[in-house]
């Protein structure tokens, strides 16, 4: 038995769904359902009994001690995080209470059940927890990508919050001796991915002739990771690697935002030939604290553990693409009132002639 945190996401859920599909062990989700949590993504797994779902906050540590203490796992994976840069802009306490308040208060109650276990399961026990690359910073053109050893230099409340639970679980770790594992990994994208960022936001504009809407002159650069990439690279992490370290998880795939755009128009336009898509893109003011690039060097759990991407970007992509056009129910179903309100917030109002 394994304990998920924020497994009805976007990257907890893939995980679900490869891990049911690979290994015979339980697992137990525990999600807040906030707006980018979706249990219509794990609606195939309906009846299944190695599947257990709760609704509830990594912050209630009543709950998660009562769950531990229930189900007793060997192990907890925390994807449960606030993660979209722009809202953090625009609403950073919720970034502050989930990702350092709710972060502190799953290790509290890791900590204490762990404490417990007998000395076997205490030695396999493994708390891994989930972060990203934005906690590096930015780099310049032609800086050497993140290693696990470069400084932390977050730039948004996102990526602050995130670095702030990043220290947490080092320091529990250090001071506990709690067996963590933690993996910075680069931008995600692949099946349901919430339609506000990037590349499900041009897919889905693109093929309801929207604009699509590319920050500032669409150059920042980023390091693209296929979803099913990255939850192998966990199991991996999970199962091998040594406790107190830290894996960077990339794709090696550094692509300008600009580029990733043109890429879908491109690959839509091969299936809809009659369609036009390049004319959508437009470009608006770029947001406050915009980071230039990303990069991650990835090669540590290569060589460790002995794990890489399956998935270039070419694959990846169409991938993608065929999800959401084979899916649009589902597209439909997670553009609520709210979600269209925040979109024209964010988007309507940087309108720029560029």
């Amino acid at each position: 038995m394994i304990l998920v945190t924020g497994g009805a996401g976007f990257i907890g859920s893939n995980f679900i769904l490869d891990w049911l599909a690979q290994s015979d062990e339980k697992i137990v989700n525990l999600d807040k359902l906030t707006y980018a949590g979706n249990l219509q993504n794990l609606s195939s797994l309906t009846g299944n009994p190695r599947h257990i779902f709760v609704h509830g906050d990594i912050g209630d540590i009543e709950l998660v001690s009562r769950l531990l203490a229930q189900y007793q796992p060997r192990a907890i994976i925390n994807f449960a995080a606030e993660s979209h840069v722009d809202r953090s802009i625009h609403g950073p306490e919720d970034f502050i209470q989930t990702n350092i308040l709710g972060t502190f208060r799953l290790l509290e109650a890791t900590r204490a059940y762990w404490n417990a276990l007998e000395t076997a399961a205490k030695q396999n026990f493994r708390f891994l927890h989930v972060s990203t690359d934005e906690v590096y910073g930015s780099l310049i053109q032609n800086e050497p990508a993140f290693t696990e050893e470069h400084r932390y230099e977050p730039n948004s409340p996102y990526s602050a919050s995130k670095a702030s639970s990043d220290h947490l679980v080092r320091a529990y770790h250090h001071t506990y001796g709690l067996p963590v594992l933690t993996t910075n990994c680069s931008n995600n994208y692949g099946p349901f991915q919430f339609p506000e960022k990037l590349i499900p936001l041009m897919i889905v504009n693109a093929l309801t002739g929207k604009s699509l809407p590319v920050y500032g002159d669409g150059l920042q650069v980023r390091d693209w990771l296929y979803v099913t990439d990255h939850c192998s690279a966990i199991r991996r992490v999970l199962a091998v690697g040594d406790p107190g370290e830290t894996y960077n998880i990339g794709g090696w795939n550094e692509k300008p935002n600009i580029e990733i755009v043109q890429t879908i128009c491109d690959l839509l336009k091969e299936l809809y030939p009659d369609s036009m898509f390049h004319h959508l893109i437009t470009y608006v003011k770029d947001r406050p604290g915009h980071d230039r690039r990303y990069a991650i060097n990835a090669t540590k759990i290569e060589r460790e553990l002995n794990w890489k991407p399956a998935e270039t970007f070419e694959t990846g992509i169409r991938k993608t693409i065929h999800w959401y056009l084979e899916n649009r129910q589902w597209i439909a179903d997670v553009q609520t009132g709210a979600y269209r309100e925040w979109l024209e917030k964010n988007y309507a109002e940087s309108q720029s002639s560029q």
